[in-house]
């Protein structure tokens, strides 16, 4: 009981911790987000794009189709390594004509027609309810299972999730959202607490990544050989990564 409220604890300790960055990088810390660590923190906000079920996602898909969750990356590093003069383009027109959404770009392509604004912003609304679904249903069953796995003594696979945790998340990331990202809709602002924040955020997945891999591939195993070997002797893994991966479903996903 003590460790499950040593969870919480530690998880509302590092939201207020995320509110507190964010609040300094909207006051005093606009010098440091505007000065020569720009570009840095800029290129580590783009890892928002690993989002939260990627731990569930990517993760699950490459146990069980091995590269096939390769597309999903390769194609947003394409874009912004190679597609950059495209990049450059949008953001320019979307500065130009004070653009703000998915919406008013489209819009903007037909003379800045209100129906074929009303119409792609349906079709966002429809097409990211269920994404946005699945990230707190990712947030809420990590935080589920580390909990039932403290309580068990043991790692504890598929614990339900309850309401109230779905619900807390959600309530969290609203507020978050709407206290450093909607306050005030205007292309020209740069909400520069919400970059700094997801930035950070960026940084702790990212050593978070490394430490576990570190640990799983040096501490639980003997080094990367090691983990190779073990990995080939088993059937099933062995014959997951002898398939020939699917051209059209790698080039689709790409492309999407």
């Amino acid at each position: 009981m003590i460790a499950s409220w040593a969870v919480i604890l530690t998880a509302l300790l590092y939201l207020c911790a995320l509110f507190a960055i964010a609040h300094y990088g909207d006051t005093r810390g606009r010098g440091f987000v505007a000065g020569p660590a720009r570009p840095v923190i800029y290129a580590m906000t783009l890892a928002v794009y690993c989002t939260s079920w990627t731990f569930f996602g990517s993760v699950g898909m490459a146990s069980l189709q091995g590269l096939d969750f390769l597309p999903t990356y390769i194609g947003p590093i394409l874009v912004i390594g190679f597609g950059y003069p495209f990049v450059l383009r949008v953001v320019r027109l979307a500065k130009r004509q004070n653009i703000t959404s998915v919406a008013d770009f489209v819009a903007a392509r037909f003379g800045k027609s209100e129906k074929v604004a009303a119409l792609v912003a349906v079709i966002a609304v429809v097409g990211i309810a269920p994404y946005i679904a699945l990230q707190l249903k990712a947030i809420s069953n990590s935080l589920t299972m580390v909990l039932a796995s403290l309580e068990a003594g043991r790692a504890v696979a598929g614990a339900t999730t309850t309401g109230g945790v779905a619900a807390g998340v959600a309530i969290v990331l609203a507020g978050f959202a709407m206290a450093f990202g909607t306050r005030h809709i205007d292309a020209t602002e740069h909400h520069d607490g919400l970059v700094l924040a997801i930035a950070v955020e960026s940084l702790v997945k990212l050593v978070a990544f490394l430490c576990v891999g570190v640990f799983v591939t040096w501490g639980m195993f003997e080094g990367i050989g090691d983990l190779a070997r073990r990995a080939v002797a088993q059937e099933d893994i062995r014959a997951m990564l002898s398939e020939r991966p699917d051209a059209a479903g790698w080039l689709t996903n790409t492309f999407l």
